[in-house]
């Protein structure tokens, strides 16, 4: 990324500090973030300060994106066990360790990501890749741990019902995490066909459009207690059926959604904003009051369950095969982000340098 473009150009291989490895990139997913990282470039850096990063880009300088990958490592630095071999393959987070703290891979001026050849990773950091898992579907670990940990963050009870509102990356790797948990039904809602088709491969249990059918609709019906038993009693001027308690993941992350995912939730729902929106945006918090509603943001993902989604994704216990729906070059990147741009087109496009 060069004065907010993305351009193909010459760099030098990274050096290697104390603990680091230098790897080689075989595959990297573009990110939605990457996307609107690209296209709000300065909101991007001055939310990062205000949120008091202490290590925020210079846009003045070049920025080489990429941190969903799986890379093979090509030589060891100084201060490194070598524990595992050169050639081996390996995920990791996009972090690298530093006496000064961690700092981030691919949002950073000194930290090249993955759309590059050749990257530096921290070791104490590396994961190996199991053996017989694909290099494709390794480098989903990083997008589908955002999944696991959004659910995680969800506290989800026994009765909870779930609605995933949006179904690009973000939700597919939420519902793939519900899936994982055996949280069912897992109603889905998406104005994309194509996106709809995807959330069904990965796990949602009904898929809603939201042109023909309120999601909201969809959900009480889908939520109505199977077991008579365990409904709560309701006062008798509340029509029936009692339905479970809801779940709400806003995977969308466009200004807008949140306050309307708050008109329309029942009172007491828990919602978990999974979509990243870059832009300013309004709520209304006399609906939030009114309903008692719970409002979870989150982000990334905690090391054990990064670890724990590549052993998942290994095991085929997420599936992430439906979501590879494009493999490119370097030469390819900037055209990939267009295209990422038509959610009837593309879910995750992998990047090879």
């Amino acid at each position: 990324m060069r004065q907010q473009k993305l351009v193909v150009a010459d760099v030098p291989v990274p050096a290697l500090g104390p603990g680091d490895v230098l790897v080689r990139t075989l595959a990297c997913g573009i990110c939605g973030s990457d996307l609107h990282a690209l296209k709000h470039a300065e909101k991007f850096v001055e939310t990062s300060r205000r949120a008091g990063n202490p290590f925020v880009m210079d846009l003045g300088r070049d920025v080489i994106m990429g941190h969903e990958f799986c890379a093979e490592i090509v030589e060891h630095g100084p201060d490194t066990t070598k524990a595992l071999k050169v050639g081996t393959r390996v995920c990791s987070r996009p972090t690298l360790l530093r006496m000064t703290g961690p700092q981030s891979i691919g949002y950073s001026n000194d930290n090249p990501g993955g759309y590059g050849e050749y990257m530096r990773l921290s070791e104490a950091l590396l994961l190996e890749v199991p053996n017989g898992l694909s290099t494709e579907h390794a480098a989903l670990t990083e997008p589908m741990a955002v999944g696991v940990h959004a659910v995680a963050k969800a506290r989800l009870e026994p009765d909870d019902a779930p609605l995933v509102i949006g179904c690009g990356p973000v939700g597919l790797a939420v519902i793939a995490a519900l899936r994982l948990r055996g949280v069912r039904p897992i109603v889905a809602a998406d104005f994309s066909k194509r996106r709809r088709e995807l959330a069904a491969a990965v796990g949602a249990d009904l898929v809603v459009d939201p042109a023909a059918t309120t999601p909201w609709q969809s959900w009480r019906e889908a939520a109505v207690y199977r077991d008579p038993t365990r409904a709560p009693a309701l006062p008798p001027w509340i029509p029936g059926p009692a339905v479970r308690p809801a779940v709400v993941f806003e995977c969308v992350g466009v200004p807008g959604v949140l306050d309307q995912v708050m008109a329309a939730a029942p009172r007491g729902t828990r919602i978990v904003v999974v979509g990243v929106c870059m832009e300013a945006d309004t709520i209304h918090p006399m609906l939030g009051i009114s309903k008692e509603l719970n409002l979870q943001f989150v982000l990334g993902y905690t090391p054990d369950e990064f670890a724990a989604t590549l052993r998942h994704i290994a095991d085929g216990a997420i599936p992430t095969a439906p979501l590879i729906t494009g493999t490119i070059g370097i030469d390819g990147v900037a055209g990939a982000f267009v295209a990422l741009g038509s959610p009837e087109r593309h879910a995750k496009i992998l990047v090879k340098p």
